[in-house]
């Protein structure tokens, strides 16, 4: 499929400014990550904390908060975790709750179609 980035506006749930910031798509991802400075920064809080495991086979406990998310225009809540410095990840998640799919041979986000089932 590839790796590609979508640019992103990120912000508190109680309002104020948004930072922008390029995030890359992670379909193996659960959750969208991004660097714990960042979020405390923006006065993120955690709400709770989840072990995880990474792509290295590392195991890390990480807090999960919930913030505002953009992307073109659209505007939804979505869970984030407290990463280490330098990793910005687009989650699956997030394509869900955007209800987005990846189109792997463009390396772009797409909106996802949905079929009627006649049954």
């Amino acid at each position: 499929m590839g790796v590609f980035s979508v640019p992103i506006e990120v912000g508190n749930l109680g309002g104020g400014d948004m930072i922008g910031v390029s995030v890359v798509v992670d379909t193996g991802a659960i959750h969208t990550m991004l660097p714990e400075s960042l979020l405390t920064q923006m006065r993120i809080q955690p709400m709770l904390e989840r072990s995880f495991g990474f792509a290295d086979g590392n195991e890390q406990t990480r807090g999960v908060g919930f913030c505002r998310i953009v992307w073109e225009g659209d505007e939804a809540v979505c869970p984030v975790i407290f990463g280490p410095e330098g990793k910005y990840l687009m989650g699956a998640t997030t394509l869900e709750i955007f209800d987005l799919a990846v189109e792997p041979g463009e390396h772009r986000l797409v909106p996802r179609i949905h079929y009627e089932r006649p049954y």
